[in-house]
């Protein structure tokens, strides 16, 4: 059963959301029948099975960090372009200060996890 972090090198982001989305997709047009007696839409389209499922899940969980990452990559980038917080906060849809926050937690964890 695969977690996030046995995945975490295995897949980029690019990869990983063209993977989930080919799971997606399939386990989408799979249950498009309208009663679990039926057979899919398209014969060749079977249900996940339950490695699939899992495997669909924490490829989700791993999209979810990779991009909260480079988020706050993007941040940093922002600022060290002369970005205010007002800039940032306006660019991520929320306030300065909750944009600011957000950032000094993820930086504080970065160190947390360093020192570990």
């Amino acid at each position: 059963m695969p977690a996030p972090d046995d995945l975490e090198y295995e897949y980029t982001l690019l990869t990983a959301v063209a993977r989930y989305d080919i799971l997606r997709t399939r386990d989408a047009l799979a249950s498009a029948s309208s009663s679990p007696d039926e057979a899919p839409l398209d014969r060749g389209l079977a249900p996940l099975s339950k490695e699939e499922a899992l495997e669909l899940l924490a490829l989700g969980e791993l999209i979810a960090r990779k991009a909260t990452y480079g988020r706050q990559l993007d941040v940093r980038t922002a600022r060290k372009a002369g970005a205010s917080w007002a800039q940032i906060g306006q660019s991520l849809g929320c306030t300065k200060q909750s944009a600011w926050e957000t950032h000094a937690k993820w930086l504080d964890e970065q160190v947390w996890t360093q020192q570990q």
